[in-house]
């Protein structure tokens, strides 16, 4: 048995590691990431989701649903500091180049249990004003 080691170095997030319970992705800079690209929000409705911030600077976006609104906040993260994203937020990160975090799931978290929301322009806007 020996200590296994992974690394991604390309643009957006791969899953490096996956047992029966949990995956661990390393998330990347990539240009529907930058605040120029951004046109969306996720959730994800069975699970939360985990960020750490490794290297270069991430705004984690997320909406709260207020009736067929949306209410935006941002966080600025913090190196080295666990985020949790809990179960049906609306979130999204904005990053800048040579970003690299982490991010650890439920192996189950996927494209059947989660939703993607495309923006309005308006809400586009929003977005980047809080991000900046």
């Amino acid at each position: 048995m020996k200590i296994l080691d992974y690394e991604f170095t390309g643009a957006g997030m791969q899953r490096v590691y996956e047992n029966e319970k949990w995956t661990v992705g390393i998330k990347n800079w990539k240009p529907a990431n930058d605040i120029t690209g951004i046109t969306n929000i996720e959730r994800h409705n069975k699970t939360d989701e985990l960020f750490v911030l490794v290297e270069g600077k991430c705004t984690l976006i997320y909406a709260e649903e207020k009736g067929k609104d949306l209410e935006f906040h941002a966080v600025k993260m913090e190196k080295g500091k666990l985020y949790v994203i809990p179960q049906s937020l609306w979130h999204n990160t904005i990053t800048v180049k040579d970003t690299k975090m982490f991010l650890i799931e439920d192996v189950s978290t996927g494209n059947d249990n989660s939703d993607v929301r495309e923006l309005t322009p308006e809400q586009i806007k929003t977005v980047q004003e809080l991000a900046k």
